[in-house]
């Protein structure tokens, strides 16, 4: 479970600018609920907007155990940020695996300098945890695609240029889901108003209506049927990725608890010396070490070229590490962890979403038990 030299180097170079570029913008970013450009821009500059980009594509490649680090480290600073980056990690990661020469010519080098924003449209208003209930339709017409239906949940929604869409080439057949490219500026695609969430409040989410939306053949990522196992080996990546934004979730309360118990003073003395604190102190901690050691593991069977299993447990137990860390931290502030001008208000916010997406706590451990049991 250690790094690498080279992976301490990135890790502590992502931690700095988390904590001296992201976090700094995080109240008012959250407060406003705009996401902050200008963190984007410096992710691009240390080009982890490239994260799984090939590097002939002007990338940065990282294997899965250093992009769990970048992953952690950027939700240190806040979770937005780094959901806004796994994301568009998705994005290039479908292009890359799937796409053609000529796709990821046409979009990789871009989009690993941070523009175009990639976005991941699998969710339906009817359809989220079991997405072969979906009923967009691509339907082929000639050399061209016509594609009709609605999107929920899109993270990036509003910032993307681009789209992975996963739709059914036939409504009525769930065999038929297939992955498109859609560029974000075709004709007779809507992207709806940004959604007023409890959390991630500085993060885009949108819906997107496609209606009559035509994109040329050579737009589909997959063979027609292949769209569903495509997303899920996608999103086994993706469920280390919010894995880890978890640990650094939980990390970033930790450490404001630690801090504050030091200095805030009841009973003649700060509060750290009391027994009852420095327990949920000791579980806290314990916990994220937990969370770490099974996002790593999972990181690296990934890399192996395995992980469903991994890759839900560590999902499952680092999110509601992250619930039960920030649950602390407030706890632990007591008034000063209720109010909006605090830091823990806002992570305590942000960790329940890490529960829902990318496959809810519920579906992590159906995927566990059926990997077991098979």
């Amino acid at each position: 479970m250690e790094l690498s030299d080279e992976q301490v180097a990135v890790r502590d170079a992502v931690r700095e600018f988390a904590r001296e570029e992201i976090r700094p913008t995080a109240l008012e970013a959250d407060g406003e609920q705009e996401f902050p450009e200008a963190v984007w821009d410096g992710l691009a500059e240390m080009d982890l907007t490239g994260l799984t980009v090939p590097e002939e594509y002007g990338g940065y490649d990282a294997d899965p155990v250093t992009a769990a680090v970048v992953n952690e480290e950027v939700a240190y600073g806040m979770l937005a940020v780094a959901t806004a980056l796994s994301v568009h990690s998705l994005a290039t990661s479908c292009i890359a695996e799937f796409g053609s020469e000529t796709q990821q010519d046409r979009w990789l080098p871009d989009m690993a300098d941070g523009r175009p924003v990639g976005a991941f449209a699998l969710s339906e208003p009817h359809a989220g945890s079991n997405p072969a209930e979906m009923s967009t339709q691509a339907k082929p017409d000639g050399d061209e695609y016509v594609i009709d239906g609605e999107k929920q949940w899109i993270t990036n929604g509003e910032r993307a240029g681009v789209y992975i869409l996963f739709a059914k080439t036939d409504r009525d057949d769930p065999s038929t889901v297939t992955q498109f490219l859609v560029p974000g500026d075709v004709d007779g695609l809507t992207v709806g108003e940004k959604e007023d969430k409890l959390g991630l409040r500085a993060s885009d989410t949108t819906s997107l209506t496609f209606d009559g939306v035509r994109i040329p053949a050579e737009n589909r990522l997959t063979e027609e049927g292949a769209g569903l196992s495509a997303a899920f080996h996608i999103l086994t990546g993706g469920r280390i990725a919010i894995a880890a934004q978890s640990v650094g979730l939980a990390q970033c309360a930790l450490d404001e608890a630690l801090s504050y118990s030091q200095e805030r003073d009841q009973f003649g003395g700060p509060i750290a010396d009391i027994q009852a604190v420095r327990h949920k102190l000791a579980e806290m901690a314990t916990r994220i070490r937990a969370a770490r050691l099974l996002t790593r593991d999972a990181a690296g069977k990934r890399a192996a070229g395995g992980a469903a299993l991994e890759a839900s447990m560590a999902k499952y137990f680092a999110s509601e590490t992250a619930m039960f860390a920030t649950n602390e931290a407030v706890q632990i502030h007591g008034g000063y962890g209720y109010v909006t001008e605090g830091e823990v208000e806002r992570l305590y916010r942000d960790a329940k979403i890490t529960e829902i997406y990318e496959g809810t706590t519920e579906i992590q451990k159906r995927v566990i038990a059926r990997e077991l049991l098979e």
